[in-house]
Parts: C-alpha cells; sequence; structure tokens
C-alpha cells in the first residue's frame, strides 16, 4: 500500500516506543490520520515497535 511517509510520521507524532500496534492505532486516530494511514496501520502486525523506522518498515512490507 502506497502511504505517504510525510502522512505516517505526522500521524506517529507523540507515539512512546516501544508501542504496541493498538497504541499506534489510537495516536493515528488523534492526529486524524487519512484513510489510508489508517488502512495501513490497523493492517499491522500485533507486535510491539521499537521505532517510527520499524512501524514504516512494517507498513511497506504490507500487500497493496
Amino acid at each position: 500500500m502506497a502511504v505517504n511517509p510525510i502522512e505516517m510520521q505526522k500521524a506517529l507524532g507523540g507515539v512512546e516506543y516501544p508501542a504496541s500496534k493498538e497504541q499506534i492505532v489510537d495516536q493515528a486516530q488523534k492526529h486524524k490520520a487519512d484513510k489510508k494511514v489508517m488502512e495501513a496501520l490497523k493492517s499491522l502486525p500485533e507486535k510491539q515497535y521499537d521505532s517510527p523506522a520499524a512501524v514504516n518498515k512494517e507498513v511497506g512490507k504490507g500487500g497493496s
């Protein structure tokens, strides 16, 4: 899924790492992330992410 990396970083602003998928999705909702970003984050595997880069890497692995 092609997600704008700038929009992704805006959505993840304020997340304290390590963070769970649930914490990441909650923060993105608070930041009113756009639909593509929310879909990408909601499709992440349930695990702990230790940095924004780890989230971006996992999103990049996702399907179309």
